[in-house]
């Protein structure tokens, strides 16, 4: 049963966002990038405000860069979809369960990112989440 409503344009879309985000990490890094998504429609807090649907959280203002890259505008693919999914489906992954923020920096992970601290890393992404100061709702939606 999703966690979010999603049609299928949705669906394509969220799917498109996983594969030029995380394309590199595997299925895995691929899902935890739709949790993070996910994470941000359903909290309701922080920088995340407001945001309800899944074009929003994917077209917030600087929130993703790969919706300024050709890649992204690519057609979704099956695979990609089945993925996009089961994050509208409220699949979640350690350590992108509860995370509103990724990183992906040239080396270590810095130990907080906007402010929130790591919680721990898939390849080359860094996933951190809000404390329960900034967003106790994200604790709160299973």
């Amino acid at each position: 049963m999703a966690v979010v409503k999603a049609r299928d344009q949705d669906i394509d879309l969220l799917a498109r966002l996983l594969r030029a985000e995380a394309e590199g990490e595997g299925e895995q890094g691929m899902l935890m990038v739709g949790n993070v998504g996910i994470n941000r429609i359903r909290a309701n807090c922080s920088d995340f405000k407001n945001l309800r649907t899944i074009p929003q959280m994917v077209y917030q203002e600087h929130a993703f860069e790969a919706v300024q890259h050709s890649y992204f505008y690519q057609k979704a693919r099956d695979r990609d979809k089945r993925l996009a999914k089961r994050s509208v489906n409220g699949e979640r992954l350690w350590p992108s369960e509860f995370s509103l923020w990724y990183f992906r920096p040239g080396g270590d992970c810095p130990s907080t990112w906007y402010n929130q601290p790591l919680v721990g890393r898939w390849k080359k992404h860094c996933f951190y989440q809000p404390t329960t100061q900034e967003c106790q709702n994200i604790f709160n939606t299973f």
